[in-house]
Parts: C-alpha cells; sequence; structure tokens
C-alpha cells in the first residue's frame, strides 16, 4: 500500500500558484526525501499531506484516507520545530505519553538520555539544536504509520544532523513506520533516503527509487543528479 496518493493535487493561496499537477505515489515503508529549492513548494506539498492545507484542485488521500482524519497515525514537524516554551523536557515526555495511543516511552527517554538533556529543562530554555532535538523525538516515540518532517535537520549542527539521520533509518528499518522528510541537504538525504521526489516552481519533476533515478544518470552522484534536473527547469 502506498501512504500517500496524489492526483493533479494543486494548491492557490495568496494569488499565487504554489503547486501544480502534482501526481505522486509514496510507497509504505520508505524513507522518502523531498527535494527543491526554496519556494518550490515542499511545504505546501507536506502541509496538504497533513491536513493543515486544502487543494485547490486536484485529489490526496493518506493512508487511505482523507489528510487530516487519522492524526494517530500521522507525525508531523514543521520548519520551526515547535515545542512549548514554559514546560519541561518531561513535561512534554508525560504529554506525548498522555495524547498518543503508540507512545513509546522508553524510547523517548533513551533518546532524550543520549542527548544529554536535562528533563527538567524548560523547552524555552533550550538552544534552538536542542529544541529540533525534543520535537523530533516527539514525534518519533509517537510511533506514527507515517512520520511527515519539514526541514528536521536545519537547526542541527553537521555531527548532530549525521546522528539524526542515522537514527531515523534505524528507526524506520525496525518499525512499520514510513518517512517523508524535506531539506535542501541532499548530501543528509543521499545516507538515509531510499526514495526521492524532485520539487521545483510547484511541479514534480522526478519521483522514485534513488537508485533507478541514479542509473538513468550513470557517473553522477546524488547531489548532481538533482542539480541537473534543478537545471533543466530553471
Amino acid at each position: 500500500m502506498n501512504v500517500i496518493e496524489s492526483s493533479g493535487l494543486g494548491k492557490r493561496y495568496r494569488g499565487k500558484q504554489a503547486l501544480t499537477e502534482c501526481t505522486l505515489s509514496v510507497p509504505a515503508g520508505a524513507i522518502t526525501g523531498l527535494v527543491g529549492p526554496n519556494g518550490a513548494g515542499k511545504s505546501t506539498l507536506l502541509n496538504l499531506v497533513t491536513g493543515m492545507l486544502s487543494p485547490s484542485a486536484g485529489s490526496i488521500q493518506v493512508l487511505g484516507a482523507t489528510p487530516g482524519t487519522q492524526l494517530a497515525k500521522v507525525g508531523f514537524v514543521a520548519q520551526d520545530t515547535p515545542v512549548y516554551a514554559s514546560l519541561s523536557i518531561a513535561d512534554h515526555l508525560r504529554l506525548g505519553q498522555h495524547l498518543n495511543p503508540a507512545w513509546d516511552q522508553a524510547y523517548a527517554e533513551d533518546r532524550i538520555a543520549r542527548l544529554g538533556l536535562d528533563v527538567k529543562q524548560k523547552a524555552g530554555r533550550l538552544s534552538g539544536g536542542q529544541r529540533a532535538q525534543l520535537a523530533l523525538t516527539m514525534a518519533i516515540a509517537k510511533r506514527p504509520r507515517l512520520l511527515i518532517l519539514d526541514e528536521p535537520v536545519a537547526a542541527l549542527d553537521p555531527l548532530a544532523r549525521r546522528g539524526f539521520m542515522d537514527d531515523l533509518a534505524d528507526v524506520a528499518r525496525n518499525t512499520a513506520m514510513s518517512v517523508v522528510l524535506s531539506s535542501h541537504l541532499i548530501s543528509d538525504l543521499e545516507r538515509s533516503c531510499d526514495w526521492l521526489i524532485i520539487l521545483t516552481g510547484g511541479r514534480v519533476r522526478a519521483a522514485g527509487p534513488i537508485r533507478q533515478l541514479l542509473a538513468a544518470h550513470p557517473g553522477l552522484t546524488t547531489e548532481d543528479m538533482v542539480l541537473t534536473y534543478l537545471e533543466k527547469t530553471s
């Protein structure tokens, strides 16, 4: 089963066409990378997937249903990695346990400990990278069937980015969780993703297994291959 199915999907708002004729089939069990320049429509697409936006045209189904109707099965971390400033890390974990039926408290506690974070610390006093790590921990510990991450590693330093991507790949391999994440850091996606969507100008330019896309461009790295698609549409 595909976790995302869209046909002719479009979104127009603020007098601008942000997404046009987006037809996709994203397979279950994959870590899917979504790449494209700023303004390409990546966040618009992810917000349509989560149900935070409604389509202006076309159709989309997520986990076989209308987006936004299966909140317990979909995890989402937005670009600003939102957390509650007045709550401690421990409060966040208790809240996650209360709100999510499949919550994995042991995983959340272990990951926070591995990150060296003090559970008594208020989220508002954490650095940007630490807040991002807390939001990411909450999203994974929810144990969703589909995890959506919008620029999840933007606030992390290179070592932390690598550790998070490795951790994400390990979780995805050992659970039934599918992942879709956007990033402008192609090298990070190359390490962990097995499926790729290239988006520019609000349109899907390529989508498929990374190995298959690379096979069509022999001798190129993933980054060079992506740049080739971007240059064709610039």
